[in-house]
């Protein structure tokens, strides 16, 4: 298959998904004694967690860099993307999240407790991306 940005974008966007499945299925223990781990998602996140094709020109001009400094530009990166992109659906009333009542929120749309998470995510787009 060619390497591509749609390529990228589909599959960016499909791991974004599966990942998100997984994290509110855990979740779904924690808060709602959920034993069937029940996930929940919106067709919105494709397309957001797509865009994490744009990450490669990105990984490639950083990769010989320290994994810190990499985990934290596309820390960085997820954080702008995940806000801008919440304040879009937001002025539609379309946006599928809130992290309005989250202790270290900004403007509920990022939680800034969740870097270490997008850290993680950001270095395996990495590693997916290069394939």
């Amino acid at each position: 298959m060619k390497n591509s940005i749609t390529t990228n974008f589909i599959l960016c966007g499909l791991c974004g998904w599966c990942m998100e499945c997984f994290w509110t299925g855990l979740s779904a223990i924690k808060e709602h004694k959920d034993r069937q781990l029940h996930c929940k998602t919106s067709v919105w996140m494709f397309p957001i967690y797509g865009m994490g094709a744009f990450l490669l020109p990105i990984s490639k001009r950083i990769k010989s860099f320290n994994l810190f400094f990499r985990g934290t530009i596309y820390t960085i990166c997820i954080f702008f993307a995940e806000f801008f992109t919440g304040k879009a659906l937001k002025k539609y009333n379309a946006c599928p999240w809130d992290y309005s009542k989250a202790r270290f929120n900004y403007q509920g749309l990022i939680r800034f407790d969740y870097a270490p998470l997008w850290f993680a995510v950001g270095l395996f787009y990495e590693k997916v991306l290069s394939r």
